[in-house]
């Protein structure tokens, strides 16, 4: 073996028994297959080619607004504005599905059987219910029943209480996703090897200390990918919030159509928008994996 021999040479080199010369050739450093060593090599190896998919598709409505800017030009004026409340409801809901379902997660796992039956009882009811009912639901049914809680126990906030648009279809996102995401911690929590857990128990730590420095940050890179594609979904069934009178981009899109009746052009772009922020979404978590998986 060609690693064995320079092991060999520096050895009888120490020992004085080479010549110097001879032992210097032989001790350099073996060439490396498969490693890249010119830079632009370097930044064609570390470059998604997805990313080109992502170019086109803004190429693409680029042209459109400028070589059609009737009506392609008036319908992304109209519905840019929803683009913000389409990214702004996305990332709050997700923020906080991480929360729930990092909660949902510890009590799918723990030792508690109150803990452990709440949980999976939330787990079980909410996966089974459409996430547009739970969106119609929290809008439409919710504030009716606070208001009939309100007036039986005499609670002035419930009585009055009245639903906004927005925060009642965060609320339904939150919900809905935040039970498939204590499945995604449950079952990264239940990946890291048992041996770990005991071997800090058996260093003095507690189970919270325990859960915090040994089993979760091992357990957020084995989850890395499902969360990222649970974003994305997210991003996608953001556009049901529109049934609730959300002015997402969805929702613009309905009422560019209803004043124009100009159908195939408003949802050309309106999809092609959805598709340019799924995109990228999904090369950003792409690379947030290559740089976790680099640095395990």
């Amino acid at each position: 073996m060609p690693e064995t021999a320079r092991l060999g040479s520096a050895l009888r080199l120490k020992l004085g028994l080479l010549p110097m010369e001879k032992t210097k050739k032989e001790l350099e450093p073996l060439p490396q297959k498969g490693i890249i060593s010119s830079p632009g090599e370097e930044l064609g190896a570390h470059m998604d080619p997805w990313w080109g998919l992502v170019i086109g598709a803004v190429i693409l409505v680029i042209v459109l607004i400028v070589a059609v800017p009737n009506p392609y030009k008036r319908i992304f004026r109209f519905v840019s504005d929803g683009i913000s409340i389409t990214i702004i409801t996305t990332l709050i809901s997700f923020v906080l599905m991480i929360f729930l379902g990092l909660l949902g997660g510890l009590g799918r796992n723990s030792k508690n059987r109150l803990a452990n039956g709440i949980a999976s009882l939330y787990v079980e009811i909410i996966r089974g219910i459409p996430l547009l009912v739970q969106l119609i639901f929290w809008y439409y049914a919710f504030p009716s029943l606070a208001q009939s809680l309100g007036d039986q126990f005499h609670i002035a906030a419930l009585s009055g209480f009245q639903a906004a648009a927005l925060p009642m279809a965060i609320l339904g996102l939150t919900i809905c996703y935040g039970a498939y995401m204590s499945e995604i911690f449950r079952a990264g929590i239940q990946s890291i090897p048992k041996g770990q857990i005991e071997a800090a128990r058996s260093l003095g730590m507690s189970n919270g200390q325990t859960m915090q420095h040994v089993v979760l940050p091992q357990a957020v890179r084995v989850i890395l990918p499902p969360v990222g594609n649970e974003f994305v979904s997210l991003l996608k069934d953001s556009s049901l919030v529109s049934v609730v009178a959300v002015t997402d981009m969805t929702r613009r899109g309905q009422e560019f159509m209803g004043a124009t009746f100009i159908t195939l052009p408003t949802w050309a772009m309106v999809a092609l928008l959805y598709l340019v922020m799924t995109l990228f979404s999904a090369r950003i978590v792409a690379w947030i994996e290559k740089r976790v998986k680099y640095e395990r």
